[in-house]
């Protein structure tokens, strides 16, 4: 994400949001949990959701519906990367930056049970 802050070239805010249906293993529970919602109010606001990646779009779409409730001005969806094999529900990426083949990706930015995130490269885990 700070690579891409410098990108815009422009002042941002940022907030995090913690939305988890994995936990610690390489299958999605289906079930999506908010473990830490927004500091930051967003009605009125343009909104930026970025993310590393979108699997099964559950959480993805849990989160961006969770946002909508707060009444930002306008709502976009930038994601890293995208599995589009694995999508269940609809999902709009707005910004993309490349899609991924169905298989379980760690590194830049990315974990596994909040392992792997410092790699330099995306991997993925046989």
């Amino acid at each position: 994400m700070a690579d891409l802050v410098r990108e815009l070239g422009l002042p941002v805010e940022v907030d995090f949001v913690k939305v988890s249906s994995y936990g610690a293993g390489m299958e999605t529970s289906g079930k999506v949990r908010m473990m830490h919602g927004l500091k930051t109010p967003i009605k009125g606001r343009d909104v930026l959701v970025v993310e590393d990646i979108v699997d099964t779009g559950l959480t993805v779409s849990f989160l961006m519906n969770y946002l909508q409730k707060k009444k930002p001005s306008s709502l976009r969806l930038c994601a890293l990367t995208d599995k589009p094999s694995r999508h269940q529900v609809p999902v709009t990426i707005d910004y993309l930056g490349f899609t991924v083949p169905n298989k379980f990706i760690v590194g830049y930015g990315i974990d596994w049970d909040e392992k792997f995130r410092y790699l330099k490269d995306i991997c993925y885990i046989d």
